[in-house]
């Protein structure tokens, strides 16, 4: 696929009216049950891809098709492409809650939030088994189908994996941290966990906004453990209410509200017995954040990532293992903030790959001996390392070098820039993951009219065969609703400043002279939740179009992978660029001869709820309605590591806070509102949205909401994802301005 082009209105109106007619197939009629039916109508959705060690099998979590948000582990065979369950969830498991703990960390990682059975598992070096955690215990899987149970506790384990030789199991077990041989009695390396202290986990903000759930990580050759120590004393509590349909718990969550303390983190380095437990000197400075961990690929050297508490200096500490001592071997610092990466690469040599944003873009160097070789450069974004080959001098990773639309997949030498090779085809955004050897490549493709497929690649990008080709025909479970299929068009337009904004419009079967009404959706915020992207996007979207909508999204400033002038827009200025850019897309939809002008309703969840609050505040009288989902609506109930990234501690001289909060400005809300929130959600609290509730009903200023019992973050599963969008569906019919076709 090529960028899209920069066409006229006009130009844009005939190229959405002469989308080619799709090939006639049995129809029918999407509704709102079946879109949140199984089995999922994007068909196979795998997760937790994986290379076994051999290479001989791709292991994955594969939703039940009679139940599609329950995972089972499976294995298809490279040679022949023979599928097979290993791990019936079922089966294998007890049917026991899983621990708050658990729960939690299936939270943190969107990629199974909500979802039941195998969240994760871990192959043993030998690729003879699998360790698999269900129902709070661990299991050993043997690749001919038998599974052997190896703890059975009413506690639950957290975190399990198998050592890098396969010599041990290790895992968390009500904060404390054990190491059991692989064919052993368990033993405790620590005893001093309590309700504030743990070992061997990360922290809330580590797990929710740096990307590192672990709190161990194990020395290459086993010699060794490097183990985190979590103290949360001094982190204040929110009441968190689980409000259930069947009763009430009250949790006491310790929770980093920005401007508040943090957890203190210490770590440790000891050995598999327990023994020789030596503290890693990460300095005086007690207030930081323990970004990354890495050894040496000898073992000898512990790689340590340690960031100041402003998010805008980043260590790279080496540490001796024997004495935990540290020394610093390269400093990153920023005028605004650093972004992460999980790019860091140690090579057999003692030098290393690294990922920084230098030069105002994302790319990848080769430190050595404090000399770095840049490996990739320009107006691009480098996003993951997926594999090296040290034996060729060859790294591989995924980039959007072609469009900020996609991604591909390349390769580049490790020693010199270029030559640059790309192993992916343009019209798709690719994701993948390789073996230990960089000999083979397992891509995950999607585009806007193919759900996600999976293939095996060689290492120079050739598909070798499918896994999972998931192509709509026949039985696919999306085949009877293709000939409705909306097409997605991209589109560029311009922000205030002349900075290019991409945009994607879904339409119905246009009639000329008919104006539709819009549903706008959007996020907005830096760090993640791009709506413009070549990917397969969500059934409901489609079925939104089927009922009259125009769905529209804009990528406005301050969102990620675009480079960081692109998103340091945003520092200091939440609520402010970025909603003028959405307004800017409300202006193209004005302009455009099929847009009924006086209904546009908006739409966003988490910080697109926000989002959706700011715009009404700002722009009364442009919305027909809005939807603000689990909003943040004051900046000071959020997380300290993503809000002070953005808008530095709420004390500072002059806050950012006032002007960037959504509370007090809520009074200025002319448009229908429909606000809504999980009670027991412990990412953003309860506490955001009846801070703004009780403001507006002070002030007289009418909206509706929905609650959730009981539900999180994340407000979904079964029976209630309906009920979510037939109370949005009802709202937008009733004051965002019914489509034609959708009245009775």
């Amino acid at each position: 696929m090529t960028m899209p082009s920069k066409l006229s209105r006009s130009t844009a109106l005939v190229a959405l009216l002469a989308v080619p007619a799709l090939p006639a197939m049995a129809q029918g009629k999407l509704t709102l049950e079946r879109v949140f039916a199984s089995p999922d109508l994007s068909g196979p959705q795998p997760r937790a891809l994986k290379l076994s060690p051999d290479g001989k099998l791709v292991t994955l979590l594969k939703p039940r098709e009679d139940e599609k948000d329950r995972l089972d582990l499976w294995a298809v065979d490279t040679a022949t492409g023979a599928q097979r369950m290993l791990v019936d969830s079922k089966k294998a498991g007890t049917g026991a809650d899983l621990s708050e703990a658990e729960k939690m960390q299936r939270e943190r990682d969107r990629s199974v939030a909500g979802s039941s059975g195998i969240a994760t598992y871990d192959w043993a070096p030998d690729g003879r088994n699998i360790l698999v955690p269900v129902d709070g215990d661990l299991y050993l899987a043997a690749l001919d189908g038998k599974v052997t149970r190896l703890t059975d506790t009413p506690e639950g384990e957290l975190n399990g994996i198998v050592s890098p030789k396969g010599g041990y199991v290790s895992y968390v077990r009500e904060g404390n941290f054990f190491v059991q041989p692989i064919d052993g009695k368990a033993r405790q390396l620590t005893n001093d966990a309590s309700d504030m202290l743990t070992w061997g986990v990360a922290e809330f903000v580590a797990q929710e906004e740096m990307d590192r759930r672990t709190g161990y990580w194990w020395a290459p050759d086993e010699a060794h453990i490097a183990v985190a120590r979590v103290d949360e004393s001094p982190v204040g509590i929110v009441t968190r209410t689980a409000i259930g349909g069947e009763g009430t718990k009250v949790y006491q969550q310790r929770y980093p509200a920005a401007g508040t303390a943090n957890a203190l983190v210490d770590l440790y380095i000891m050995r598999p017995d327990g023994t020789r437990q030596t503290k890693v000197d990460l300095g005086p400075d007690r207030d930081i954040y323990l970004a990354r961990v890495d050894w040496s690929k000898d073992g000898k050297t512990l790689y340590v990532q340690r960031e100041n508490r402003d998010q805008t200096r980043l260590d790279l500490l080496a540490v001796d293992p024997r004495t935990g001592k540290a020394k610093v071997v390269l400093t990153e610092i920023a005028k605004s903030w650093i972004n992460l990466s999980n790019n860091f690469t140690p090579l057999s040599d003692g030098s290393f790959l690294w990922w920084s944003e230098k030069t105002g873009h994302g790319h990848l160097y080769h430190i050595r001996d404090s000399q770095w070789t840049p490996l990739t450069s320009g107006d691009w974004e480098v996003r993951d390392i997926i594999g090296v080959d040290e034996s060729k001098g060859l790294v591989y990773f995924t980039a959007n070098r072609e469009t900020p639309l996609e991604q591909q997949v390349y390769v580049a030498p490790i020693d010199k820039a270029g030559p640059l090779r790309q192993l992916t085809r343009n019209g798709w955004w690719n994701d993948a993951v390789m073996d230990g050897k960089a000999s083979r490549i397992v891509v995950s493709r999607s585009n806007t009219d193919q759900p996600k497929q999976v293939y095996l690649a060689d290492a120079n990008g050739k598909q070798l065969q499918w896994l999972e080709e998931n192509a709509i025909r026949g039985e696919h479970p999306y085949a009877p609703y293709l000939a409705d299929h909306a097409k997605t068009r991209f589109y560029t337009l311009k922000a205030g400043d002349g900075t290019t904004l991409h945009v994607r419009i879904m339409t119905p079967p246009l009639e000329p002279g008919k104006r539709y009404p819009v549903f706008m959706l959007h996020y907005g915020g830096p760090g993640g939740g791009r709506q413009v992207t070549n990917q397969w996007g969500a059934p409901i979207y489609q079925y939104l179009v089927s009922k009259g909508w125009v769905v529209f999204a804009i990528d406005n400033r301050g969102t990620p992978d675009r480079g960081k002038a692109f998103e340091d827009h945003i520092f200091r200025a939440m609520g402010t660029v970025e909603v003028d850019d959405q307004l800017k897309g409300v202006e193209w939809l004005k302009n455009q001869p099929y847009v009924d002008p006086h209904r546009i309703a908006t739409y966003g969840w988490s910080y697109g709820g926000y989002m959706s609050l700011k715009l009404l505040e700002k722009a009364p009288g442009v919305f027909s309605a809005a939807i603000a989902g689990a909003p943040v609506t004051k900046w000071e109930l959020y997380d300290t590591h993503y809000t002070e990234r953005y808008l530095g501690k709420p004390q500072d001289k002059p806050s950012a806070y006032p002007a960037s909060d959504a509370v007090d400005d809520s009074v200025k809300i002319k448009d229908p509102l429909l606000l809504i929130h999980g009670m027991s959600d412990d990412n953003v609290v309860f506490d955001n949205a009846t801070a703004i509730v009780a403001k507006m009903q002070r002030a007289g200023i009418p909206f509706e909401m929905m609650a959730y019992p009981g539900q999180t973050h994340r407000v979904g599963g079964s029976g209630v994802s309906v009920h979510l969008w037939r109370t949005i569906e009802d709202f937008l019919d009733r004051r965002g301005g019914k489509p034609e076709s959708a009245a009775p």
